[in-house]
């Protein structure tokens, strides 16, 4: 009896796993779907927080070496980088470009 309680259970087990391993994939493409679009925000990231490639002499996230720096750029929700504070652009908020920090 013990036998084919541990059987039962053992199936039991496995058909959970394989289950969840079907529904799992489904799942995680509706949580991509969810996300909301982004785009690239530049001299609006304070030094050592950008997302990725921030010009010369730097390579990935968290390289840019100033705040507010004009190659650096954080990815934000669509639609809001130029709404965001950034001193050093010429119109005082985020680009959606590289530019040149003003003096």
């Amino acid at each position: 009896m013990s036998n084919t309680r541990n059987l039962t259970a053992s199936l039991a087990l496995a058909l959970t796993g394989a289950i969840a391993m079907v529904t799992l994939p489904a799942h995680a493409e509706t949580n991509t779907a969810d996300k909301p679009a982004m785009e690239k925000c530049f001299g609006v990231s304070l030094k050592g927080k950008n997302d990725c490639k921030a010009g010369a002499g730097t390579s990935c996230a968290g390289t840019s070496t100033k705040d507010y720096q004009g190659n650096a750029f954080k990815a934000v929700a669509a639609g809001t980088c130029t709404t965001l504070k950034s001193p050093t652009s010429p119109t005082g908020h985020g680009q959606l470009e590289a530019f040149t920090e003003k003096m």
